[in-house]
């Protein structure tokens, strides 16, 4: 069938990659537009996602054609776009949106409907912005270049659950940022699952999800950061030789699969250092290093601070955080942004694809 996608990832790993799916800062809003109503949604460095509830509309993205917005339209808008939600679904093409945008645009996050327009409201969604990965490390949507757009049913119950979110947020009670982020991570789930029968432009951008022999290593990766993974091993545990596997891995990541892994593992690092239940020498078992040096070698290398120290940070920061003197945040979101599947597009990312540093251990 034309316009199929050439390759779909299989069940199993689509399953195993799901399960590590993390998704964080979600910042939502609610919004009723009339027939006469514009909302600018302001620019973030993150992704922007929008589902309408009900009625009609259309979403205009960097000045090109609308976006048909009806009920259970689910768009997901890259980072720092200018975009604008219209109360009307009829062809309209803006003239340099992008500057005029820039002085009232709104930021969600706001605990009240927002309604926009005189008149009858044609048209209800739910908006905001949030981040999402692969394992913490890997930005799911970080190089995404062009809206994602998929259309579900009352079936799918994606409605409910993105109401529940943004209420989560706007009561502001114990435990409704944590919420929220479980709930949008449901909407994305339901949006990944697509990846397996979609015929949608979208599905062939996450080459990840679309290279099945690629996705697999990638889930061996993800799930057992620990195992001592070489290019070999995951080459065969992908089906492909050594030079078409590390090709291919660099067509869809932009770096090199040991440089994806030691990323990995520094993450998983991390996130066990900030546990506080095992020594350091656990954490460098359990994060693939045998030697307890080179692991504090690669770990100061990424955070810029000893194992040791980053977990006497942590402490401290829980102390503080438990006087009330500011919001917790991990030292791995100060120290390191995740860096995206594709960043190499931006410039962001050395291809280092054969480096023998790269290709030797994590």
């Amino acid at each position: 069938m034309a316009g199929e996608p050439l390759w779909r990832i299989s069940r199993g790993d689509l399953d195993r990659l799901m399960t590590t799916l993390e998704v964080r800062d979600v910042k939502l809003s609610g919004c009723t537009l009339a027939s006469t109503g514009e909302l600018a949604v302001a620019r973030e460095n993150a992704a922007t996602i929008h589902y309408c509830l009900e009625g009609q509309g259309s979403l205009i993205v960097d000045d090109r054609a609308p976006i048909p917005m009806g009920a259970h339209t689910l768009v997901i808008v890259p980072r720092q776009r200018p975009q604008k939600v219209l109360g009307s679904a009829k062809a309209f093409v803006p003239q340099r949106t992008s500057e005029r945008l820039a002085e009232t645009a709104f930021t969600p996050g706001s605990p009240r409907l927002r309604q926009v327009g005189d008149g009858e409201p044609v048209l209800t969604l739910v908006y905001g912005h949030f981040e999402a990965s692969f394992g913490a490390s890997l930005d799911l949507f970080a190089s995404l270049d062009t809206p994602v757009i998929e259309t579900f049913d009352a079936h799918d119950q994606l409605g409910p659950v993105t109401g529940y979110a943004m209420a989560g947020l706007a009561a502001g009670e114990v435990g409704g940022r944590p919420m929220s982020q479980a709930l949008l991570k449901l909407v994305l789930l339901a949006l990944l699952r697509r990846a397996r029968v979609s015929s949608n432009p979208w599905v062939e951008r996450f080459a990840v999800l679309t290279d099945p022999p690629i996705a697999r290593a990638f889930a061996e990766m993800v799930s057992r950061p620990s195992l001592p993974h070489t290019v070999e091993t995951l080459a065969h545990a992908a089906g492909l030789s050594r030079s078409a596997f590390i090709a291919r891995f660099g067509s869809a990541f932009g770096e090199a699969p040991i440089s994806v892994l030691r990323r990995l593992r520094m993450r998983n690092a991390a996130a066990l250092l900030e546990a506080n239940v095992r020594s350091i020498d656990q954490v460098a078992l359990l994060a693939g290093y045998q030697s307890r040096s080179s692991f504090t070698r690669t770990f100061r290398r990424v955070y810029g601070t000893d194992p040791s120290k980053y977990r006497a940070g942590v402490r401290r920061m829980a102390a503080e955080t438990q006087a009330g003197m500011h919001e917790p945040v991990s030292p791995a979101e100060q120290a390191v942004a995740p860096v995206g599947v594709w960043d190499i597009e931006r410039g962001n990312v050395p291809r280092t694809l054969n480096g023998a540093a790269d290709l030797r251990s994590g």
